[in-house]
């Protein structure tokens, strides 16, 4: 019998990780290319930011200096995207950030990125049906997809999309990627329509002052709603100005998550070497310059005073050309957010099942769960977390949620930048399809960026998600340490197994 390792040094190697994989009972279906990763990337980065974070963050926080805030945002996600980009052409196995941490950090470390992955997909795709459901009422003429119920209120319009979305990912992935690529292409086409429409309406007047002086009203005192750096140096508000436009870049952060999710089919991709990298670093750079070239048209329609929000009522897209008189073009507008926010729901949820088809995989979490069905994916998980994000969705308030997702996400990416360092010196001829260029430089940068963009998130956000990642910590306390697959062999016992017979879900 081997000596046991404790928790703390329990490493999962890349090959270990590799040979999982072949498990008949556990295996996914080999069928995306590059392109397919790409258009998931696309698909889920295209939605909320763009049609409702953009206008709102733009009023409140950073003017027209929006745009610059989207570049800072965009600069850290490449730094962490190149990272992504050479782990999981190294390690081609589902789970991204939860996965590379196990072979390079440890178990214990792999678990906290893994439940820190859970707060980013589940809630982010809850908040996300939401929207969807807000815009369906825009779309077909009526108040919005909620009703209320014995003094309940049910958001039967996000039970919908949640519902629709997890049936497309149980039948398969391929198909999944499909119905993306064509709603991609109509979101993609709505947002083009509203550059060039947007252009001819600029008034140059608007773009002065371009970073605003900063505000000092009483909400501006000292809180838990106000940054990190905020608190830090004395600030206490960040309504324009500097300390806006930083602020505003920790928010519209929000807008460019997904482009991880990638990662997590790189064990569904038919040339994972090559394909992973050039899906994630194509779509950043697609979403990147339609973002950038949106915010310079909505701050040049509107004076930045205008798209505040007003009695808790957010402005949008539809808005900014309402104010122009182009009203004809709300309803366009309506109808790509709509379809933007499906293909959001569907990529953020297909993530969140892979992390958690990892994690049970490795018996972090019940290995039952990790069973593959007849259509070769995680039919039990996807149809979990079908039911939780419907339920969350669907039955309760989750205002103000986005910025967990930010954090938990910038959480990981340094961890990610951190553990392509040190699987560098670990193992420096692991084959390896893509390489970071100006080792180390670039995944201290991205650490470094992705730490800044932290601290310029709320307190509050920071206490709420402390709370969550000590709730993983006794579930792994109580479950995962106990039945951890590399624990078991470790102490030469038997791992669990899941029949190699694909289940009938």
């Amino acid at each position: 019998m081997t000596t046991a390792r404790s928790p703390w040094r329990r490493v999962k190697t890349v090959e270990q990780s590799m040979a999982d994989t072949d498990d008949p009972g556990t295996k996914l279906k080999k069928s995306l290319t590059w392109w397919d990763l790409t258009v998931f990337g696309v698909s889920v980065v295209i939605g909320a930011g763009i049609f409702t974070v953009t206008v709102s963050t733009a009023g409140d926080k950073a003017g027209p200096a929006i745009s610059l805030s989207f570049v800072m945002a965009a600069v850290a996600c490449a730094f962490a995207a190149l990272c992504y980009a050479e782990f999981a052409s190294a390690v081609p196995v589902a789970g991204s950030a939860y996965t590379f941490g196990y072979a390079t950090f440890g178990e214990v470390l792999a678990w906290i990125l893994g439940w820190d992955l859970i707060l980013e997909f589940a809630v982010g795709a809850a908040v996300v049906s939401k929207g969807w459901s807000s815009y369906l009422g825009t779309v077909f003429g009526f108040s919005g997809g909620a009703v209320d119920v014995g003094g309940w209120t049910i958001d039967w319009g996000a039970i919908l999309i949640v519902a629709v979305v997890t049936t497309l990912l149980v039948v398969g992935t391929k198909l999944s990627s499909t119905v993306s690529a064509v709603i991609t292409a109509i979101k993609i086409g709505v947002v083009l329509l509203v550059i060039v429409v947007g252009f001819f309406y600029i008034k140059t007047e608007n773009f002065h002052p371009y970073i605003p002086p900063a505000t000092d009203s009483g909400s501006d005192k000292a809180s838990v709603d106000s940054t990190v750096f905020s608190l830090m140096t004395g600030a206490g508000g960040e309504h324009y100005g500097w300390y806006g436009v930083l602020a505003a870049a920790s928010i519209v952060f929000f807008a460019f998550i997904g482009f991880d999710v990638v990662a997590t089919t790189a064990e569904e991709t038919k040339d994972p070497a090559k394909d992973v990298p050039r899906g994630i670093l194509t779509s950043l750079a697609i979403v990147t310059v339609l973002y950038v070239l949106v915010t310079i048209v909505v701050t040049g329609m509107v004076n930045y005073k205008q798209l505040a929000t007003e009695g808790g009522a957010s402005r949008n897209l539809a808005y900014v050309f309402g104010q122009n008189g182009v009203t004809w073009a709300e309803k366009i507008i309506a109808v790509g957010a709509l379809a933007g926010l499906t293909t959001v729901v569907m990529v953020l949820m297909l993530g969140q099942s892979r992390v958690l088809f990892a994690m049970s995989r490795d018996n972090l979490l019940p290995r039952g769960l990790a069973k593959t069905s007849r259509f070769g994916t995680p039919a039990r998980i996807q149809i979990l977390i079908g039911v939780i994000v419907a339920v969350v969705a669907g039955f309760f308030p989750i205002d103000r949620l986005e910025e967990m997702v930010n954090v938990g996400t910038l959480f990981a990416f340094i961890v990610v930048a951190a553990g392509v360092i040190v699987l560098r010196r670990k193992q420096p001829d692991l084959p390896r399809g893509f390489r970071v260029p100006l080792m180390p430089l670039i995944p201290i940068l991205a650490i470094l960026s992705c730490l800044w963009l932290m601290l310029n998130l709320s307190a509050l956000t920071w206490i709420r998600f402390v709370v969550w990642m000590a709730i993983g910590a006794l579930v792994y306390v109580f479950y995962g340490m106990r039945h951890s697959l590399v624990g078991r062999r470790d102490r030469g016992e038997k791992p669990e197994t899941v029949s190699t017979a694909h289940s009938s879900n």
